[in-house]
């Protein structure tokens, strides 16, 4: 059984042809050009998912999309980085185009179908997906289905407030998750606290631009047993982990897999992430909890959006 799977991001739209056993089996990429409009974008999905439906027999496409997405995974509503698009059933717009049955979904979403279908979220019938990059997102996988809520925009897990006097980010309030774990705003909070450290090797490499620091910078200098990058990240991984006790509290999901740049520095930020939910969760939730990395890399999305589509098509 094959479907297509298509990441449409900022900068390029991948596509790919996915065996469900077998994972993705042919690819094609081209830029996106989202600056000459909607219309013009969706015809260039289509033109570069075209030869691969020819030379293959597809059950349907799935598409990973960011933004918000309808709970009928077929409307995007605003999407960030698509100039000029507004509410767009995309869905319909691939259908009509292709001639396939096409479903979409936010590509955090996307990341937790990718884990479920061919990642190790594939051991868990219910999870919880946390994807630390640029920003941080997620999706909540319950009985090896994507939950939705009542609107289709559940799983905002960057969005939720642990300290409300916090820094700033890209939500509407401060003190949230993604303030402490995204990779932009991480970076920031390192290089205050590196600034203050000038005999520090991090300080000499970054001083003339703060702005070159990244999380995978920080990994590095802790593996070579930088004392001061070794705090950084643990003070990160606490916050995920009252990140994490709170979406235990609420949903009562135990298993956590966590994806994404900065989520690479491992057990300097997941052992004091679980330390702190040891510390500090309700006891009755600690049974049966873990905390995982999901290494499927750049293919989770294709891996994902392929996965919608078997979820809704096969």
């Amino acid at each position: 059984m094959k479907a297509i799977g298509v990441d449409l991001g900022g900068t390029n739209i991948k596509a790919a042809v996915v065996d469900k056993e077998n994972g993705i089996i042919d690819q094609v990429t081209t830029p996106t050009q989202a600056n000459l409009g909607k219309d013009h974008l969706l015809d260039r999905i289509a033109d570069t998912v075209k030869d691969l439906i020819k030379k293959n027999e597809i059950i349907g496409m799935g598409m990973g999309m960011p933004g918000m997405v309808s709970k009928d995974q077929t409307t995007i509503n605003n999407p960030p980085n698509l100039p000029g698009w507004g509410s767009v059933n995309a869905a319909q717009e691939m259908e009509n185009r292709l001639g396939i049955p096409c479903k979409i979904e936010n590509d955090a979403n996307i990341a937790a179908l990718g884990s479920l279908h061919f990642g190790v979220g594939n051991k868990y019938d219910s999870f919880i997906m946390i994807t630390l990059g640029t920003g941080v997102g997620g999706g909540i996988i319950y009985e090896r289905k994507l939950f939705k809520g009542t609107m289709g925009m559940a799983g905002e897990l960057g969005h939720v407030i642990i300290d409300y006097h916090g820094p700033l980010s890209n939500s509407v309030t401060r003190g949230t998750v993604e303030a402490y774990l995204g990779q932009r705003f991480l970076s920031r909070y390192a290089s205050d606290l590196i600034s203050q450290n000038p005999s520090n090797p991090l300080y000499k490499k970054f001083f003339k631009d703060f702005s070159q620091l990244e999380p995978v910078d920080l990994t590095n200098a802790a593996r070579e047993g930088n004392e001061l990058a070794i705090e950084i990240l643990a003070k990160s991984g606490q916050r995920l982990g009252y990140a994490i006790i709170n979406y235990v509290h609420m949903m009562d999901i135990r298993k956590f897999v966590v994806s994404g740049g900065v989520s690479k520095a491992g057990d300097f930020l997941f052992e004091p992430a679980k330390d702190i939910v040891n510390k500090h969760m309700m006891e009755p939730f600690r049974e049966g909890f873990e905390l995982t990395y999901e290494d499927l890399g750049n293919d989770s999305a294709l891996l994902g959006a392929a996965g919608l589509a078997f979820d809704s098509f096969s």
